[in-house]
């Protein structure tokens, strides 16, 4: 069955098609407004902080997201990784990827993040940083360590007995992957003993280890992400060195194309209110081959005792502890309308306002503007906006009306470009109309918003 969603604009009447699998509203995965790969998770004091890379391939940093629920993120800055702090005389042109987060046995915080096709590790005290690199300005793993493999996606894990171990590596174009194992010293930033080559069948990279029931699973992605070949596999063994035996049932997490789940993978895996959760990348909807915007989302997965994986079902809906955002509770509308709306319907602008990340409102010129009719005047206490691209900057005013005639500024980002994740603008005002006006930077980004909450309580 169909919605459709009867938007008016200025020049034109179109229908916005909203599929109740992947677009309608209150869907909760992908659980972040934006684009980001490779999670990493830890969780501290009540709070969890997810770790991403930047899509498109990365960025001159990470992406991280605090949250106390589960439910409303915020994005935060980090001071490092950068490209400019880690960049050595053996780095390459990749920018910062893959970031894996654990918290040590110390309980100081650890990262190890892909710069430059090599692995660098960094130490805080608190998962929001400050980090500092822990060997000052040199790699720990450079890019020549291995010859014809890639030095990425390093992943430490923590044995039941306080061991450290960190795994790591892929091929290149797409072929050739190749896993590596080696015990670190407490410090973290020391191998103890010989790196091992623990290369499972249909690895490609992206390995993940995980200790249930006594045994070690070595997760791990195969395929390519630009396609809908990606997906994750998994192989088992009885101690962190392997050897590793891949399951019959693997891969456990796979492309779902009817449904617009679209290779998943480079995945990691924690617990939550006493479930094993996977925390994976896949493709934004609609798949645009010519556009790498992968985002995060989160299912169930089961362990079995037997030495098995259950395949996971890859759903629109994260587990209900995760569902009931806060700027959910908003005035809901479908008398949305625009400027332009750009890839032929699938970025209309009652999708800002539908309560899922899957869907956005996206123009086709750097001049644009978005307004929405509430149907009556309402007083609106507090505006959430989640723009497309949490890093970058967008000029924009916001101004309300009561009759669509006469405007009157509400928010001024014209002169200071906002940035990051929700937007807030705590200012109440009685309007029947709202509109977000963007005054087209040349440099940044094209207008897109992921949600534009307005709250009345």
């Amino acid at each position: 069955m169909k919605t459709l969603l009867y938007l008016q604009f200025l020049f034109s009447t179109v229908v916005c098609l909203a599929d109740d699998i992947d677009l309608s509203p209150g869907c909760t995965n992908p659980i972040l407004p934006g684009y980001f790969a490779d999670p990493s998770i830890v969780q501290y004091e009540g709070k969890a902080y997810i770790y991403a890379t930047l899509d498109p391939w990365g960025g001159e940093t990470l992406g991280c997201w605090e949250s106390a629920d589960f439910k409303n993120w915020t994005f935060r800055e980090l001071n490092w990784p950068t490209k400019a702090a880690c960049t050595s005389p053996t780095s390459k042109e990749a920018m910062v990827w893959a970031p894996s987060v654990v918290q040590g046995t110390d309980g100081k915080f650890y990262m190890y993040v892909s710069v430059g096709s090599e692995v660098w590790v960094g130490t805080a005290d608190h998962p929001l940083g400050p980090w500092s690199n822990l060997l000052v300005d040199q790699p720990l793993i450079p890019e020549n360590f291995k010859p014809g493999f890639h030095m990425i996606d390093a992943e430490a894990f923590i044995d039941d007995d306080g061991q450290a171990y960190l795994y790591w590596g892929s091929g290149w174009n797409w072929i050739n992957g190749k896993c590596w194992v080696v015990k670190l010293k407490p410090d973290m930033k020391t191998f103890d003993g010989e790196v091992r080559d623990v290369t499972p069948a249909n690895y490609f990279e992206a390995p993940f280890m995980v200790k249930r029931h006594g045994r070690y699973f070595l997760m791990y992605s195969s395929g390519k992400t630009t396609t809908d070949t990606y997906q994750v596999h998994y192989a088992v063994g009885g101690s962190p060195l392997g050897p590793f035996a891949e399951a019959a049932n693997s891969p456990i997490l796979v492309s779902d194309p009817e449904r617009n789940i679209l290779s998943p993978g480079h995945h990691a895996v924690f617990r939550h209110e006493g479930q094993d959760i996977i925390l994976y990348h896949r493709h934004s909807i609609p798949f645009d081959p010519e556009f790498i915007g992968r985002q995060v989302c989160i299912d169930p997965i089961q362990f079995n005792p037997v030495g098995t994986i259950t395949k996971v079902k890859p759903s629109h809906h994260a587990p209900a502890w995760a569902e009931g955002r806060v700027e959910g509770d908003k005035t809901l509308t479908a008398n949305a309308s625009a400027t332009s709306s750009s890839h032929l319907g699938k970025a209309c602008p009652a999708y800002a306002f539908d309560n899922n990340y899957a869907t956005r409102w996206a123009a086709d010129e750097k001049d644009a503007w978005l307004q929405v009719d509430l149907g009556e005047e309402k007083r609106v206490r507090r505006q959430v906006i989640r723009l497309e691209y949490a890093w970058k900057s967008y000029p924009f005013i916001v101004e309300a009306s009561p009759d669509a005639k006469d405007w009157r500024l509400v928010a001024d980002f014209s002169s200071i470009p906002a940035t990051g994740s929700p937007v807030l603008i705590d200012q109440p005002v009685s309007a029947r109309y709202f509109r977000l006006i963007f005054m087209g930077d040349p440099a940044g980004p094209n207008p897109a918003v992921f949600e534009w909450n307005l709250l009345e309580k």
